[in-house]
């Protein structure tokens, strides 16, 4: 049986390129369902499966009050909670393999919109002019491949021919692939990991394997971070080892690795084991050394490469981080614990390391041990994050709190 591709477009203004794409798509061999996010009208050019007024009633709105409104990015914002609703409602309803999407900033934004709201592994791209630039609010925590534009998405030249052909082939053959597991399934263990405790979770990983789970380790710096709680919550992960909550650090110093304030929500929502380790809470992140805000010119800092520069973490900032720590565990609805390094959170922090300083850690233990309900275990090993024992300590203690089966 042929795929089908869901094009999402703004058809009162971009069917021409839209016409041609579905033409690509369908001497590829796949069918093409077309969603209209246009505010202004459709087009005669191809039927349209999906019209406006059915994305904008979706998305809360009346397509008639939209367009006597005028107001453009109160109508974006109608259209892109509909075309997400109605994406979401006709991927489960078996109606489409994959989507493409293609437009300016607008554009953009609608199509996004919609491939956030399927689930990782349903083919998504996205012909963008906005591609080259950064795309994170765009593309969130899925698998959405950007293409970009490099001129505009108005009509069919010489170089667009070549990116819109480029698209067609991406989505045809991506819908082609055979995404049946090569391997017997195991349950998943999500770890979090940075450069400083890289040590610990490859010693955890390879515990965890030979214990039968599928380690998925993902890195600190805010999208990992966001990506990891996304795939908990969307209900693939069985247990989560979160050695490295260092983007904690970066939301309250203001540093660029920050995930932000929903960071260690999403196993407590799930029910699901969460074990809980102030993994390089010792520092924030900043680009290069110059890039660091001035109120903190007074501090200790280690330049890990040329655009990433670390700050020592101080004990308020420490004890903030606790009491934080501490309130998320406590709403957790599944089994949490702590587990705390005696001699240092980091590689950096601890005896003869620069950013060694046991009274800031110490901060953040008390403050969670002060803060936390009565019955969330909280456990201090006298180790560094990264010794063997600690490692095993942790292991032991999230295959606890998973379930027997």
């Amino acid at each position: 049986m042929s795929k089908t591709i869901l094009l999402i477009g703004a058809f009162d203004v971009k069917a021409e390129e839209y016409d041609f794409v579905r033409r690509l798509i369908e001497g590829l061999g796949c069918r093409v369902l077309t969603m209209n996010s246009g505010v202004m009208g459709g087009t005669d050019l191809f039927d349209v499966d999906i019209d406006s007024g059915e994305v904008s009633e979706a998305g809360g709105g009346d397509l008639a009050e939209l367009r006597r409104a005028n107001d453009r990015g109160a109508a974006l914002n109608v259209m892109s909670r509909g075309a997400a609703v109605l994406a979401e409602e006709a991927y489960r309803a078996g109606r489409f393999d994959g989507v493409l999407a293609m437009g300016g900033s607008g554009g953009t934004g609608v199509g996004t919109a919609a491939m956030r709201a399927l689930p990782i592994g349903v083919p998504k791209v996205m012909v963008s002019t906005l591609a080259a630039s950064d795309t994170a609010d765009f593309v969130g925590v899925k698998d959405i491949t950007m293409i970009p534009s490099v001129v505009d998405v108005a009509g069919v030249n010489r170089i667009s021919e070549k990116i819109y052909k480029q698209a067609a082939g991406a989505i045809c053959g991506m819908v082609a692939m055979d995404y049946r597991p090569s391997a017997a399934q195991k349950p998943i263990i999500a770890a979090s990991m940075f450069g400083n405790t890289t040590p610990c979770v490859d010693h955890c990983r390879q515990a965890l394997t030979a214990k039968g789970y599928e380690v998925l380790v993902f890195h600190s710096t805010g999208s990992g971070g966001r990506t990891m709680e996304g795939l908990v919550s969307e209900g693939h992960v069985a247990g989560v080892l979160d050695i490295t909550t260092t983007e904690w650090a970066d939301e309250v110093c203001g540093g660029v690795f920050s995930a932000g304030d929903t960071r260690l929500d999403a196993p407590g929502k799930m029910g699901v084991p969460h074990l809980i380790v102030p993994g390089c809470v010792d520092m924030a992140n900043f680009g290069g050394r110059e890039t660091v805000p001035e109120r903190y010119a007074d501090r200790r800092f280690f330049e890990w490469s040329p655009t990433v520069t670390l700050m020592r973490t101080d004990v308020a900032e420490n004890a903030k981080m606790g009491e934080v720590f501490a309130q998320k565990a406590s709403a957790a609805t599944g089994p949490v614990a702590f587990l705390l390094p005696r001699q240092g959170v980091s590689m950096l922090d601890k005896p003869g390391e620069l950013f060694w300083w046991p009274e800031a850690d110490l901060a953040m233990f008390d403050a969670i041990r002060r803060h936390v309900r009565p019955d969330v275990d909280v456990v201090e090993i006298d180790c560094n994050i990264n010794d063997e024992a600690f490692a095993e300590k942790a292991v032991e203690m999230l295959l606890a709190m998973m379930p027997k089966t």
